[in-house]
């Protein structure tokens, strides 16, 4: 009985409306929806280039003009937070934060306002060069995060937040 267990609970969630997000393959309607997004130039120095570098990797380079726009707006912030007897600094925060916007291209409507972030900690050790190689590292690890959650959000607004 324990071998069948499981095919009747997947049999039993059948009826519940869940869907995969991503059904259908590239010609699916979230593949489709997410390849109609041209990513917008971020602000932010090196951290907007490698978030919108993420991005574009995930849904694309426009080819020609697109029915929507993402506007993205960055925020990194690096805070010493463990410090020792003799004021030095031994960890350090680095967050992303980003605020983005789907805007129809025709309209200029708003369509979908929303933040996305990550933080990681790092140890910082006496040789400048290693702390900031791995402030660095962390940087393009929280874009490829943030760019995640991003692309995500954008897959579920594909599915059930936009008129179709």
């Amino acid at each position: 009985m324990k071998r069948f267990a499981p095919l009747l609970l997947i049999a039993a969630l059948g009826g519940c409306g869940l869907r995969p997000v991503y059904g259908g393959g590239a010609s699916g309607q979230t593949a489709t929806f997410l390849s109609s997004i041209a990513v917008q130039p971020i602000a932010g120095g090196r951290t907007g280039w490698l978030l919108r570098s993420a991005l574009a990797e995930r849904l694309g380079e426009p080819k020609g003009s697109q029915p929507y726009r993402l506007e993205v707006e960055v925020d990194d912030d690096v805070t010493g937070f463990g410090i020792r007897g003799d004021t030095a600094v031994t960890r350090e925060r680095r967050t992303i934060r980003a605020r983005y916007r789907l805007v129809e291209s025709a309209t200029g409507r708003v369509v979908l306002d929303a933040t996305a972030g990550s933080d990681a900690g790092l140890d910082v050790v006496s040789s400048d060069v290693a702390t900031l190689a791995a402030e660095q590292t962390a940087a393009e690890r929280l874009a490829q995060v943030v760019a995640d959650q991003i692309v995500g959000r954008l897959g579920l607004y594909a599915n059930a937040g936009r008129p179709k």
